[in-house]
């Protein structure tokens, strides 16, 4: 089976419902963004609708013509895309191992974590999709569940990808520098909240150090400043190399 190195093109889009900064719910115009991305895999959040039956909002078949992605099979329900509204998308012949996570906190909140065996083989990569509350308390709560399951499982190469709600930086405010041991960084983003003037870096895609991030960059295209009240994120990730600047950890590294 081959193995060794490999490159990726990733991507984290908050798609809002499919309503945009003018007030209109258009499924099309979001799809047709998703695929100006170019991405090997993305994350989306609130893919779903919000209350009663947690129903997909965009076509599965039009998601596939724009991006050549499927789904992984997240929802529960056979019409839904997303699990607490997070989907992940990948090539086709990718294969997977997934585990739906319910996060605690005051809102209904969820990620998604998938062991991946991308076309190809080589080693799998986990990947998690996920989107954090909006209470700074939970936030916290949400990180060390994921770490908990993260290091329960396989050591492999590993990338947190979502919207983690989090604008503070400082590491005595932020909620996210319990990640750093496994992650690395996460003081400082692209900003890319909101989409029509990017001021809050809400939005992250962090690896592991054999799941090296790099050239990280919101999408800030003509279409994406309306489609979303985020922009999409974007980056490289070299998979299965260690970054040149390991970060040190205390956790059972995922790699």
């Amino acid at each position: 089976m081959p193995s060794g190195p490999r490159q990726l093109r990733v991507a984290s889009y908050n798609i809002h419902k499919c309503v945009g900064t003018d007030g209109r719910f258009d499924p099309n115009r979001t799809t047709t963004v998703i695929g100006e991305l170019g991405a090997d895999l993305i994350a989306l959040q609130e893919v779903d609708r919000r209350f009663g039956r947690r129903t997909g909002l965009l076509d599965v078949r039009a998601l596939q013509r724009a991006t050549g992605l499927v789904p992984v099979p997240a929802s529960e329900l056979p019409d839904g895309l997303g699990w607490h509204g997070n989907a992940l998308l990948v090539r086709p012949g990718t294969s997977w191992q997934l585990r739906r996570l319910d996060l605690p906190g005051v809102e209904p909140r969820g990620a998604v974590i998938a062991e991946l065996t991308l076309p190809g083989g080589g080693e799998p990569l986990r990947v998690v999709a996920a989107h954090f509350g909006l209470l700074r308390r939970c936030r916290t709560r949400q990180v060390e569940a994921i770490l908990k399951a993260i290091t329960q499982g396989a050591r492999i190469p590993t990338l947190l990808l979502g919207d983690l709600n989090e604008w503070r930086s400082d590491r005595g405010r932020s909620s996210l520098y319990a990640l750093e041991p496994l992650f690395g960084s996460v003081g400082w983003g692209e900003p890319s909240f909101p989409s029509r003037r990017p001021l809050l870096a809400l939005d992250r895609i962090l690896g592991c150090s054999r799941a090296h991030v790099r050239s990280v960059e919101i999408h800030n295209s003509p279409l994406a400043r309306v489609a979303s009240d985020h922009l999409p994120l974007k980056a490289c990730v070299q998979i299965g190399v260690s970054d040149p600047h390991p970060h040190s950890t205390g956790l059972a590294e995922a790699a």
